[in-house]
């Protein structure tokens, strides 16, 4: 259900982000202290006083909506249908009246703000690679412009703007990471596979080279399928899981029409938590995409 309550009042925002920023107890955001006590107000937002350092702050000071001329109506609603129903940027910015430049530095301040996804295996894993566009798009105009360079023949590559993203699911746990990358080779796999809790890791993967050299090391029992031969699925040897999300991936990215290389990963740390959000009401979802920005 639309959170639409959330979105029609600064003060019904302003109180989402206290219940959501001080649900373990308001603390100094500069000194850590919870020797803290209610100090007046600033605007819609609650004061308050750190009687440790004597300093005082709000409920959005050191958060990504200090210092920010948007409402944090207009953030919640930026946050939520960029998640939700992945729209564009464009879009956003026809909804809300602004320009585009204030939309793209938001949703991009969003992204940044979100951590990488901790990727400790339980086994067995799925793990396949897929190559997407992402160039010089959102430079300055007195740079070059972008090269694109997406028409060369074989497996993409970082420098011909077709960087590689790796796809891996953890069948023990059901969680799904989409991780990119600079390069796919060995020393990328070995990397991406390293955290996990089996002694011998049972990797599935497809027949691409790279993942080869897992077969001469103990940490990791690698099982594949050879697409070249037609062979796709033989019994639970299969990568059909990665390549599904991997499709999801590409539709993520779609409407941006091409994101940036130095804006992928938080593009796609964006992705995985839209993921996270699939099957929560509006409410819990906004509370969730929130939470992880704070």
């Amino acid at each position: 259900m639309f959170p639409i309550s959330r979105f029609v009042s600064e003060s019904a925002a302003a109180d989402l982000l206290q219940q959501v920023r001080w649900r373990d107890g308001v603390e100094c955001p500069r000194c850590r202290s919870d020797l803290t006590v209610r100090n007046g107000s600033y605007r819609e937002y609650q004061r308050y006083l750190c009687k440790n350092c004597g300093r005082t702050f709000n409920d959005k000071t050191d958060t990504i909506f200090a210092h920010s001329k948007l409402s944090l109506k207009e953030w919640y609603f930026t946050i939520y249908v960029f998640l939700r129903f992945n729209t564009s940027i464009r879009q956003i910015e026809a909804e809300l009246d602004l320009s585009y430049r204030t939309v793209r530095r938001r949703v991009e301040r969003f992204a940044s703000a979100l951590d990488a996804p901790s990727t400790t295996l339980s086994g067995p894993v799925e793990i396949d690679e897929v190559y997407v566009s992402a160039g010089l798009k959102g430079r300055e105009r007195d740079q070059e412009s972008r090269s694109r360079g997406l028409s060369t023949r074989g497996r993409g590559s970082y420098d011909g703007d077709k960087p590689p993203v790796f796809t891996l699911v953890d069948r023990g746990s059901d969680d799904r990471y989409v991780v990119p990358a600079k390069s796919a080779d060995e020393s990328t796999i070995r990397l991406l596979l390293s955290d996990h809790d089996e002694e011998s890791l049972t990797v599935y993967t497809d027949g691409f080279r790279a993942y080869e050299p897992l077969e001469e090391d103990d940490a990791f029992t690698r099982k594949y399928v050879v697409h070249g031969d037609g062979e796709y699925a033989d019994g639970d040897i299969h990568v059909n899981t990665c390549e599904s999300h991997a499709s999801l991936t590409r539709r993520w990215l779609s409407p941006h029409r091409g994101v940036s290389k130095d804006k992928l990963t938080p593009y796609l740390r964006a992705f995985q938590l839209r993921c996270e959000l699939y099957r929560k009401p509006g409410d819990e979802a906004l509370k969730h995409a929130l939470n992880a920005a704070l």
